[in-house]
């Protein structure tokens, strides 16, 4: 793994888990599903304190607080292992205010400034969020219940033709939210969170699982995000020599 990366995620890492030190008595889910369930009593809570009851703001409601309740049922059904760490209280602020309190501004600045998103914006909101939830829900449940009954690399289903599924899918839905918004400020959130988060996620787990001897030819069929649009040219076997002759 290249070091700068190493580095990065050694960085983040202690950010996340370790800041200020202590016994680690939070459960990294805890932390991220008071978030995720919390997110429509709390749009819900500043449309009624703003007195804005506009459709966009209804719509983001249901969306935004539509996904925390699947995480949920995701949660209780096929939990991510890498969320059953335990952090310090330092480390959950700092998950709260650099990536999870950050996605709460689109419902912001939808309710307090009455954005209104156009009709057009509304359908293609909703068509992200719906394949982003099901492609993310989908992968990440074809993750758990075939690690349970076997290691190594899972190459079909979701993961036939993408590697990263279950990122594919968190991108699409909280582009969906943004584009409802209509604001520059959620889409900066999305570069941070994709580009400081994601990302180096994603390339070490494809470290991890370079390990495995049949890697090499599950990468090159895939794509890293989306599928591949021409399959891998395949260099044909040589013709078997005919045997020399003998003395």
């Amino acid at each position: 793994m290249n070091p700068t990366l190493q580095g990065w995620l050694r960085f983040r890492d202690y950010l996340s888990e370790d800041l200020f030190g202590g016994p680690r008595t939070l459960k990294a889910a805890w932390v991220i599903n008071a978030q995720k369930v919390g997110t429509l009593p709390f749009v819900l809570a500043l449309m009624w304190a703003y007195d804005c009851w506009t459709p966009t703001a209804w719509l983001y409601a249901a969306l935004h607080g539509g996904y925390g309740l699947c995480w949920m049922v995701k949660h209780c059904t096929c939990p991510d292992p890498a969320w059953e760490k335990r952090i310090t209280w330092g480390g959950a602020a700092v998950v709260w205010l650099l990536v999870l309190g950050l996605y709460w501004i689109a419902p912001v600045l939808v309710v307090t400034q009455r954005l209104e998103a156009a009709p057009w914006a509304m359908g293609a909101a909703t068509l992200l969020v719906v394949v982003g939830v099901v492609t993310m829900m989908g992968s990440d449940a074809q993750k758990y219940y075939t690690l349970k009954s076997r290691r190594g690399l899972i190459t079909d289903g979701f993961f036939a033709r993408v590697r990263h599924p279950n990122y594919l899918g968190e991108m699409l839905l909280y582009a969906g939210f943004a584009l409802l918004a209509g604001h520059w400020a959620p889409w900066a959130v999305l570069a941070w969170v994709w580009i400081g988060v994601f990302a180096p996620n994603v390339l070490r787990k494809e470290a991890s699982m370079s390990r495995y001897p049949e890697w090499q030819a599950y990468k090159a069929r895939t794509g890293y995000l989306l599928p591949r649009l021409r399959r891998p040219v395949v260099p044909a076997p040589l013709p078997a020599q005919p045997p020399g002759p003998t003395g």
